[in-house]
């Protein structure tokens, strides 16, 4: 599937929820299934800057994709790390980096987090663009 089309997966499901408590409890569901994040990736290294909350995220490139695990210790930023996943993980690099990540402002995410989640909001699509853009430059992303 494509970002945009996983983007748009990820809307029409928070749009079967009127109430926001209700997206915060999907939120929360959808990073209770993401797999812990093996201990050996929990290093300074793959913390993200900006973050209220300690997120870890860690980039392998598989076959020209970058794949992304993450996790935190945070319910709510470890299921918006987890969405942000699910979009963008197992895409070549240029997809990633020229992908509009539209789905944030659709199910009204960022208005809806705290200034500081909005910002680790931020920081962590800027990181998920940064590591793509690294491995773009290793000559992989074909």
């Amino acid at each position: 599937m494509s970002i945009n089309e996983l983007q748009d997966e990820v809307v029409a499901e928070f749009n079967d929820f009127d109430d926001w408590m209700d997206r915060y409890q999907l939120l929360i569901d959808l990073g209770n299934e993401e797999q812990p994040l093996d201990e050996k990736y929990k290093t300074e290294q793959n913390l993200i800057e900006g973050c209220q909350s300690r997120v870890w995220l860690q980039a392998d490139e598989v076959d020209g994709k970058v794949i992304f695990k993450a996790e935190s210790d945070a319910l709510i930023v470890k299921g918006i790390i987890s969405l942000l996943i699910k979009v963008i993980s197992g895409h070549t690099p240029d997809e990633i980096l020229n992908a509009d990540l539209y789905f944030i402002d659709k199910i009204g995410l960022k208005e809806h987090l705290s200034p500081t989640r909005s910002n680790g909001l931020v920081s962590m699509v800027k990181q998920m663009k940064l590591y793509a853009l690294a491995f773009k430059a290793r000559g992989g992303g074909h």
